[in-house]
């Protein structure tokens, strides 16, 4: 039992990866957390690094867009990475939900709510749509991974975003209608959730696994449920804009629950395939821009259970809260430092050698 360690392969614009946009989701999860328990000037230096990152993922999606339209579309119709466009989707949602918490600017909320909601529609129906109608398909074990979940994550991370810009004074007359729609969210995302956690957990129980399977992503199966509990977090919290609704009170309470409650579940189940992966069957560890998508869930557990105990009046959930910032910030950290390494330009080993024998 040994943690082998390797250099990242460095990112190709050609073989750029859809779920790269997974980067600003972790990111601006963390700058939230950071700011709710107290580190101000860190979640604001998130914030705006957040933005930087946002832009140039945009400007190098849209470049591989012109440059590479062919492998674009090759990924469209990829049942392995093609749902990796829903983190744009997450991402939009996640850096309007930080204009909101973190800047107070209700502007950029709503304009990012805007495009978010677009790149919902177009996402989910463009996406599923291609891949429901391809002639030939992958098998269960070949298609289907623990980042299928981020289809659940865009609904929700909508949702949220919906509810903090109906609760804004520019929603007006469109406040009820907004909070219905993230409502109408927020349980259409439970019911997807319901679906494809059933057949991953079939994938991973009934069929072989091999270490290249459980890849970085099969840790949203927490964070799926983790912005569910969130989202219904805030909109229990948001319900009274709505008087119409407020019958839905306690059940919206009782699922908020029972979302954190599948989410804690999947943690030491995650760990154990997490030992089983790099110790036992000693996986290398190096950077994949898929990490990503497993310091987005460590960073949404903190900030749910956080808002989850102040939903229901549980404080001590708050040092629970509190562990989970520190383990976020550390991936966080980690997996930027293996970006950073896969930058550093390095000589070909024989060449090296060649050297030192000189």
């Amino acid at each position: 039992m040994r943690l082998r360690f390797e250099h990242g392969a460095r990112d190709r614009l050609r073989t750029l990866h859809p779920a790269y946009f997974a980067m600003v989701m972790a990111t601006g999860i963390v700058a939230i957390a950071a700011t709710l328990h107290g580190w101000a000037a860190f979640g604001t230096a998130l914030f705006w690094l957040n933005v930087c990152f946002f832009v140039a993922l945009a400007a190098l999606t849209a470049a591989r867009v012109v440059r590479h339209p062919a492998a674009f579309l090759e990924d469209l119709q990829s049942h392995s990475r093609g749902v990796g466009f829903f983190t744009v989707v997450a991402a939009t949602a996640v850096l309007g939900s930080q204009a909101e918490i973190q800047v107070s600017a209700p502007a950029w909320a709503a304009g990012l709510w805007v495009v978010a909601c677009m790149l919902w529609v177009l996402v989910t129906y463009g996406i599923l749509g291609a891949l429901t109608v391809k002639a030939h398909k992958p098998t269960l074990q070949e298609g289907l991974n623990g980042g299928w979940l981020v289809i659940v994550v865009a609904a929700q991370s909508v949702s949220i975003l919906t509810v903090l810009v109906a609760a804004s004074a520019t929603a007006g007359e469109l406040r009820s209608g907004l909070v219905f729609a993230a409502l109408t969210l927020w349980l259409g995302g439970g019911m997807v959730y319901l679906w494809l956690t059933a057949l991953i957990f079939f994938r991973y129980t009934f069929r072989p696994m091999a270490p290249d399977d459980l890849s970085p992503p099969y840790w949203i199966n927490m964070g799926a449920v983790a912005i569910s509990t969130l989202a219904g977090a805030t909109l229990f919290e948001h319900l009274p804009l709505v008087p119409a609704l407020a019958d839905l009170a306690p059940f919206i309470k009782g699922f908020t629950i029972f979302y954190w409650a599948m989410g804690t579940w999947w943690i030491p189940m995650l760990l154990v395939l997490g030992v089983w992966r790099y110790l036992l069957r000693e996986f290398p560890l190096s950077y994949d821009p898929l990490y990503w998508g497993g310091v987005f869930p460590l960073g949404m557990y903190c900030v749910s259970t956080l808002r989850l105990g102040e939903t229901v009046q549980l404080p001590f959930l708050a040092t629970l809260s509190r562990v989970f910032l520190y383990l976020a910030v550390a991936a966080w950290t980690a997996t930027l430092a293996g970006l950073a390494d896969t930058l550093i330009p390095r000589r070909p080993a024989r060449a090296a050698a060649g050297q030192r024998d000189r």
